[in-house]
């Protein structure tokens, strides 16, 4: 893998990172703000309130699961790479290794 690919493989799993902290802040203001309501909503307002909370955050649940499959198989993408970079580097040193034993064979 270039090193622009691993570059950009990066920046895509910190914003992926940056995104699911952000939903997390967002999650805990919207939990912060029922619990300051929950007193004033009482009746079917309050219930559907509620209900709509839930809602969101079943989502919020998918969109977070989400984000962390993507950045899990980023991470992935990277290790494996790199596995493939190391391969193809022990590849060129024992390539190089034999090039120079036979040099210094012929050279005498």
């Amino acid at each position: 893998m270039q090193q622009s690919q691993v570059s950009a493989t990066k920046n895509g799993v910190n914003a992926l990172e940056q995104a699911f902290t952000g939903i997390t802040k967002i999650r805990q203001d919207v939990e912060s703000t029922r619990y300051n309501l929950a007193s004033g909503y009482k009746g079917s307002d309050g219930k559907q309130f509620g209900d709509l909370v839930n809602n969101w955050e079943q989502q919020c649940d998918v969109i977070l699961g989400n984000l962390r499959d993507m950045v899990d198989k980023l991470n992935q993408t990277l290790t494996s790479q790199h596995q493939q970079q190391g391969s193809s580097n022990d590849q060129i040193n024992q390539a190089y290794s034999q090039s120079q034993s036979v040099f210094n064979t012929l050279h005498g």
